[in-house]
């Protein structure tokens, strides 16, 4: 039953406004004092209060500031006899729902209530996605016990208080973005934006309209004015991934609004600012596209203030028995099985795969095993493998025998790839551990033969 809370002295109109809510079914408990009503509010934890300007003892102002002390939600609505706009202004101020005028419209009381029901129902959804949103992003729920990814945990630990730049370096599926909102989620900035960028999806044109926005007019399609997503992320945080396929012509505006904390949007003539950490993330090597004069030295060093690799999962094997069993227990929630059962045997073989999409191939995997089990129990014929394509040290793909930078023995091996799929770069790019734009750009660059596209 729902518990309201009357606070007014005149006892006559209190019990004129009980009996009014007990016919609706309210559960009412009243007192004639702001300090007596204070200690019914303690004790009774109504979901709301009507609460009397005008009381014997306290000022209902007062009372009112105190309410919201004792519970910030506190759903408060405020009667007075007077009419006057500096009261009002007050009580809005101090936190009040609504305000109204004795004697009181027992038709406009009603609406009032089921609106601040309404309302108070809503914020307490949104303060729970919130703190859901921020378990899913917290450190502990990032699974491993390797020495490599203590290292990790530590240093988002370390950097999450700060708004210290971060580049964030691993292969594709290791969990990159995860640990960007890990950073996020563990700030004082949590309740900021985080916002998402995938520099290699997007042309060149567009991903400098998102990131700064654009005036109208500034091109063609340019109908309306818009805002950029460095203007949308507040104080919050912009996490830039394949942050490695931007052009030099971005990575130089880039490199100006990190320096200079301000960028105009795209046609526009006014100067705007912006707070927000920008967390960057590569399945490349920055360093090495630094040497090879395809990525800016400065922005570099501007973006990796702080620098995390993550580690491919082949390299921490003793963290997968951990991660099978979280991630079972994701994949039976989201999809209302109880599949969770590895027999050793298969938990042998899940260990022992080379999992070159990581993680995420992981995941990927027990889900379609989760699907296809007929019990509870994981089984190896139920997992999506194929035979192991040859890797570069097998017969098939020979290493040059002379010495040569290392973008030509890529070039080589990316070739072999997709000479041994057949041209197929869905496979090829799960086999390289990189996106569809990224092996494009590769393709590009390496003038490589494709003898058929997907």
């Amino acid at each position: 039953m729902t518990r309201i809370l009357v606070i007014e002295d005149d006892s006559l109109v209190s019990r004129t406004i009980a009996a009014h809510l007990k016919k609706k079914g309210y559960e009412v408990k009243l007192a004639e004092s702001g300090e007596e009503g204070l200690e019914l509010y303690r004790e009774f934890r109504p979901e709301l209060t009507l609460l009397d300007i005008k009381l014997p003892d306290i000022n209902g102002l007062e009372v009112l500031r105190q309410l919201k002390q004792l519970d910030k939600n506190a759903a408060v609505v405020v009667m007075t006899a007077f009419d006057d706009m500096k009261t009002t202004v007050e009580a809005i101020k101090s936190g009040a729902f609504e305000y109204l005028v004795k004697p009181l419209d027992y038709l406009e009381l009603d609406l009032t209530m089921e609106k601040a029901f309404q309302l108070k129902a809503l914020e307490e959804k949104v303060s729970y996605l919130i703190e859901e949103k921020q378990k899913e992003y917290q450190i502990d729920n990032i699974i491993g016990r390797s020495p490599q990814m203590r290292e990790v945990f530590k240093i988002i630990g370390s950097v999450a208080n700060t708004r210290a730049n971060v580049l964030v370096q691993g292969e594709s599926g290791t969990g990159k973005e995860l640990v960007a909102k890990a950073i996020h989620y563990s700030s004082p900035w949590r309740d900021e934006p985080f916002i998402v960028i995938n520099c290699s999806a997007l042309p060149d044109t567009i991903l400098e309209s998102e990131l700064f926005g654009h005036v109208k007019g500034a091109f063609t399609d340019a109908v309306t004015e818009t805002r950029g997503k460095f203007e949308i992320a507040g104080k919050g945080t912009l996490f830039l991934d394949e942050i490695g396929d931007i052009s030099p012509n971005l990575q130089s505006k880039l490199l100006r609004v990190i320096e200079t904390r301000d960028f105009m949007k795209v046609g526009g003539e006014k100067i705007l600012k912006t707070e927000a950490r920008i967390i960057a993330a590569t399945n490349q090597n920055l360093k090495e596209l630094v040497n090879q004069g395809k990525f800016r030295e400065d922005l570099y060093y501007r973006l990796k203030v702080v620098e995390i690799w993550l580690p491919p999962l082949r390299e921490r094997k003793e963290d997968i028995p951990d991660l099978v069993a979280y991630l079972l227990e994701k994949i039976n929630r989201d999809l209302k099985k109880n599949v969770k059962k590895v027999p050793p045997e298969v938990m042998e073989y899940l260990i022992n795969r080379p999992w070159r999409g990581n993680v995420r191939e992981l995941e990927n995997a027990l889900t379609r095993a989760v699907i296809l089990a007929k019990g509870d129990v994981i089984l190896k014929e139920n997992l999506p493998f194929e035979p192991e394509e040859k890797s570069a040290g097998e017969p098939g793909f020979q290493m040059p025998k002379e010495l040569v930078p290392l973008w030509e023995v890529e070039k080589r091996y990316i070739q072999y790839v997709l000479e041994a799929t057949k041209g197929s770069k869905t496979k090829a790019c799960q086999i390289l551990g990189i996106s569809r734009p990224t092996l494009d750009k590769k393709i590009k660059d390496y003038n490589l033969r494709v003898e058929t596209t997907d």
